[in-house]
């Protein structure tokens, strides 16, 4: 049943075939040429929906469109401007220490390009940046949402896994932050040669204090999340639900900007993101359905560790494959397809399986900014009003970063510690 799966698949990819149908479009192929009943789909379609803790990934959605249906964000922008606005190259560092503060909240890379993008990238340009390096920086930078808790796809790899969701939430704070250094190293480096201008924000001392105090509610969120699960209080489902009630009563009662018509968008952001990830999520199930019926994971287990000698080499090829799945799937789509592939593999040659979590959302986030399908690539050029070849082009130094950053988490454990 493999090669029919997997010929459908890629040809209804092919044709530009949401990835979710196509993988269903594979299943159904795979019965049919098997002689197996349809009625598997449906059966496996359902299973994944039973699962409580994929409650927290709705709930996390929600509590972020929330916190950035107001005024938050302005204070974010502000509070990074006072912060790394005397740089050279200011306002693109602003977007790297935003998408860090911005991760902590959304756990949203799509979110991040897109608040962050529409109100950075044309004051960048007005400022004189190249479209291409503004749009470079906003595409990058904002993959680091997706390391700093609450993240959408740690909680992913936690659920297919049967890993602890706290455990990678912490685990992914040290290589976010890593991911953020490395990104604005770049940014100060590329701004010195361009001759790019600081951008501080006016005021000083007395502004960031004003500024400062106005965010911390917002900013005590990942703390909120981190420190409630780290000592057992709750659970992370329980915690997402929480999470929604911070968020309403930060947004009602200190920031006092929460609307109906705010909480409408934002329960209407969620459910479309939701059901997004749902659909992958329920398809994925099918998927694996058969190639768990056709033992692949085993055989394919089996003969990488026979075919590599060393670890070491074990773990590059993952890398590989993963680079170049990552550039045709979406992140959440490719955890799916592949957790459960590699979690047999990582097992068979002694990895740890947060490290393997990290190692796969750091790796497969280089795909959102990677023609042909990068999402955060396609965002942030729109809104640059630029080319994808010449923000690929000003992509260079932050590929550059990604991947000496992936290469210390895949071979360094040390940095995935929990």
């Amino acid at each position: 049943m493999t090669a029919p799966l997997i010929w459908t698949f890629f040809l209804l990819l092919a044709i530009s075939v949401p990835v979710a149908h196509a993988m269903l479009g594979g299943v159904a192929a795979a019965l049919l040429l098997d002689g197996k009943p349809m009625a598997v789909i449906a059966q496996r379609l359902y299973t994944p929906t039973q699962s409580f803790p994929m409650l927290a990934i709705p709930f996390f959605i929600m509590a972020g469109s929330l916190m950035m249906s107001g005024r938050f964000g302005v204070y974010l922008v502000n509070i990074a401007r006072l912060l790394v606005g005397n740089f050279k190259g200011g306002l693109g560092q602003v977007s790297i220490i935003g998408s860090v503060m911005f991760g902590g909240v959304s756990g949203s890379a799509v979110a991040d390009a897109s608040a962050l993008g529409n109100a950075l990238i044309p004051v960048q340009k007005a400022e004189g940046y190249p479209g291409g390096f503004a749009a470079a920086i906003n595409s990058a930078s904002s993959t680091v949402s997706v390391l700093i808790p609450p993240s959408v796809p740690l909680i992913l790899f936690g659920l297919i896994s049967n890993v602890s969701i706290v455990d990678l939430f912490v685990a992914g704070i040290l290589p976010g932050l890593m991911l953020g250094v490395g990104m604005f190293t770049a940014v100060w480096f590329v701004a010195g040669r361009m001759n790019l201008p600081r951008s501080p924000l006016e005021g000083g001392l007395g502004a960031f204090r004003s500024q400062i105090l106005t965010a911390i509610p917002a900013l005590l969120m990942p703390i909120f999340v981190i420190g409630t699960l780290r000592f057992g209080i709750a659970t992370p489902t329980e915690v997402s639900v929480l999470a929604v009630a911070y968020a309403l009563l930060v947004s009602g009662l200190i920031y006092r900007d929460l609307t109906l018509r705010g909480i409408w968008d934002a329960a209407v952001e969620t459910a479309m993101m939701t059901g997004a990830v749902m659909l992958i999520i329920m398809a994925s199930s099918t998927i694996q359905w058969v190639l768990t019926a056709e033992r692949v994971p085993q055989d394919l287990s089996a003969w990488v560790t026979s075919a590599f000698s060393e670890p070491w080499m074990v773990i590059l090829a993952l890398n590989l494959v993963m680079i170049v799945v990552g550039a045709f799937l979406d992140l959440p789509a490719a955890v799916l397809l592949l957790g459960p592939l590699f979690v047999t593999i990582g097992q068979a040659i002694g990895l740890d399986l947060v490290q393997l979590g990290l190692m796969m959302v750091v790796n497969l986030s280089i795909g959102l900014y990677t023609p042909p399908v990068g999402t955060t690539l396609f965002i942030s050029a729109a809104i640059a009003r630029c080319g994808i070849g010449e923000t690929v082009r000003a992509l260079l130094p932050f590929y550059l970063v990604a991947l000496s950053v992936l290469a210390l988490i895949s071979y360094v454990p040390a940095l995935t510690l929990y």
